[in-house]
C-alpha cells in the first residue's frame, strides 16, 4: 500500500502508505513496522578489524562487547561528520555499519587501503525491518518469544523464524524504542514481513 518513496542509498524507501497522520498516531500510541532494507550494512571483517572501526569513529569503543552495538559517529581526516551509523559487533573480527545514505562502503575500502589494514570490506546481504512504537516489545515477544525482553537496549542476538535468519536488536529511530530485525537472506524479505504483520495484529500494527 505504499503511496511515496524517496531515494536512499541507491534504492527506493517507502516513506508514506497514504495517511501520514495515521502512520504517526500508530508510532506514538500503537506500533508500527517499517521497511528499512536502505540501511545497509558495511561488513569490516578480518584480523584488523577492531583496529580499523577504532580508527574509523572518534567514540570509545575498547570496551565493546560481542552482542553489543554503539552509535558511532564516523569522521573524514579534518574531523567532518561524514555518516552515523549504527555498529554491532558480531564477533572479535567481525563488525557492520549499519549506515545512513552515503557512500561509506567504498570510503571504508579506502581507508583500510591507505592503511594497509588487513580486513575483507563488504556489503552483505542485510536487509532491516524495524517494529516501533510502545507496543513493539509485545509485537517482538508474539514473534520471537520472551527472551528478547531481555535485550538490553543496543544489545542483540543471531537467531531463525521459521528458517528466516535474522539479527534481533533492541534499537531504532524513534523515542518510543522497539526492535531492529536484521534479515540476512533478500529472498524472504516477504516472508518477514508477513510474520511481523501477522504479530502484530492484536497490538494494532501497520506500516509507516
Amino acid at each position: 500500500g505504499v503511496t511515496h518513496f524517496t531515494i536512499y542509498n541507491h534504492m527506493f524507501m517507502p516513506v508514506c502508505y497514504g495517511n501520514p497522520e495515521t502512520e504517526y498516531l500508530r508510532l506514538i500510541e500503537k506500533v508500527a513496522m517499517w521497511d528499512v532494507a536502505v540501511q545497509r550494512q558495511v561488513e569490516i571483517r578480518g584480523p584488523d578489524a577492531e583496529r580499523l572501526v577504532r580508527y574509523l569513529t572518534p567514540r570509545d569503543l575498547k570496551d565493546c562487547a560481542i552482542g553489543k552495538g554503539k552509535y558511532v559517529p564516523l569522521c573524514d581526516h579534518q574531523g567532518r561528520l561524514v555518516n552515523d551509523p549504527v555498529m554491532l559487533r558480531l564477533a572479535e573480527d567481525w563488525f557492520w555499519l549499519s549506515i545512513a545514505d552515503s557512500d561509506v562502503l567504498l570510503w571504508v575500502r579506502a581507508i583500510a587501503a591507505e592503511g594497509g589494514f588487513d580486513v575483507s570490506v563488504q556489503e552483505p546481504d542485510v536487509s532491516p525491518l524495524a517494529i516501533q512504537g510502545p507496543r513493539a516489545e509485545d509485537v517482538a515477544r508474539n514473534l520471537l518469544g520472551d527472551w528478547v525482553c531481555k535485550l538490553k537496549y543496543f544489545g542483540f542476538q543471531e537467531t531463525e523464524l521459521n528458517d528466516i535468519p535474522l539479527v534481533v536488536a533492541r534499537s531504532g529511530w524513534s523515542k518510543q524504542g522497539g526492535f531492529e530485525l536484521y534479515l540476512r537472506d533478500g529472498a524472504k524479505g516477504t516472508a518477514l514481513w508477513d510474520r511481523v504483520k501477522e504479530a502484530g495484529v492484536p497490538f494494532g500494527i501497520g506500516p509507516g
